[in-house]
């Protein structure tokens, strides 16, 4: 018996975790993340850039200062045209947007 209840416990887990999972997707494009702050990490979730292009992001920030324009990720190895513009509605180079302040404590 105890092994049932545990299986189910852990089915229910799942079902919930996955039921919650396009939730909190759905919460991180609400924000724009700030392309001159953000961590590899952060740049990773973003859609479309996996953990390569955000390090060559960030790579490119430290090398050549901060972004003066979303255009100027086209700089970036593997940011084309078409990259670009699938990102644009999800990064800034600018005043911190909402998300900025919750990130930066992260940070610490």
């Amino acid at each position: 018996m105890k092994s049932r209840s545990t299986r189910v416990l852990a089915a229910l887990l799942v079902a919930g975790w996955l039921l919650a999972a396009p939730q909190l997707g759905m919460a991180a494009t609400d924000t724009q993340i700030n392309v001159n702050t953000a961590s590899a990490a952060e740049l990773a979730s973003l859609k479309g850039i996996g953990e390569v292009k955000a390090r060559a992001i960030v790579e490119h920030r430290e090398k050549n200062g901060p972004f003066k324009s979303v255009d100027a990720l086209k700089d970036v190895p593997g940011i084309g045209d078409k990259m670009l513009e699938a990102l644009r509605p999800q990064v800034t180079v600018g005043a911190a947007g909402p998300a900025a302040p919750a990130a930066a404590s992260a940070k610490h």
